[in-house]
């Protein structure tokens, strides 16, 4: 499994090449973003993936100094499990 980054998301591609899921976000400002989507392939869930495409999300958030909104059901509840997360998470007390 490889994981790209594209425009406004970060997708999956299995070793065939294909694509087999995506986190997306939208900017909200130059010092954070809003984690909106986290899709993964019917035929692939249940591996990890979306997971992982949470993991790379937040890594890159701290590579670039920002915060995120995670409004993605997925994301909010990664957020919620994982406190290692929760140093980038906007409005956090």
């Amino acid at each position: 499994m490889e994981f790209k980054n594209g425009e406004n998301r970060i997708y999956a591609v299995n070793d065939e090449g294909v694509e087999v899921g995506e986190i997306t976000f939208t900017d909200a400002g130059e010092s954070m973003f809003i984690i909106d989507h986290t899709g993964v392939d019917d035929n692939m869930r249940g591996q990890g993936i979306a997971s992982e495409l949470v993991a790379h999300a937040v890594s890159k958030a701290r590579a670039e100094n920002k915060k995120i909104i995670p409004l993605c059901p997925f994301a909010k509840a990664e957020f919620a499990r994982k406190k290692e997360y929760q140093e980038v998470e906007a409005n956090r007390k």
